[in-house]
């Protein structure tokens, strides 16, 4: 079980960094051309896409065939991303824990419950689409 916990939290950190580069897209290029308001929803689905396929191109790794796996896998990722989130805006980017939590307004164009959810359900929907199950 520590394997695929050490596996699961790789791909996380693969994901993590494409998440990083999606936002420096957006900031450097989305919002030049779309404007701001665009730019946000934009790079959610953009970032809701690159969470399934980074999953589909390494779920094979995990090396399961039980779907409780990953759906804590999902589960798993949904706990570090949170805490990710969460401890990045307040203890490096020193934001408030109300600033934090507007990356749940969807109002404002911020699709990350999109992403928690591709995030949460990439898991067991690659390893389906892989044949893994």
């Amino acid at each position: 079980m520590s394997k695929i916990l050490f596996k699961a939290i790789g791909i996380w950190l693969v994901i993590v960094v494409f998440a990083i580069l999606n936002g420096v897209f957006r900031e450097k290029v989305l919002v030049a051309v779309l404007g701001v308001s665009m730019a946000l929803p934009v790079s959610g689905l953009l970032l809701a896409v690159l969470i399934f396929l980074i999953t589909l191109m390494m779920v094979s790794f995990i090396g399961s065939a039980n779907p409780m796996v990953y759906i804590s896998i999902g589960l798993l990722w949904i706990v570090l991303t949170l805490s990710f989130e969460f401890s990045l805006g307040y203890l490096v980017a020193g934001k408030s824990w109300q600033e934090i939590l507007q990356v749940f307004n969807i109002r404002n164009g911020d699709l990350f419950i999109v992403d928690l959810f591709a995030t949460a359900v990439s898991p067991w929907i690659a390893a389906r689409r892989r044949g893994l199950l």
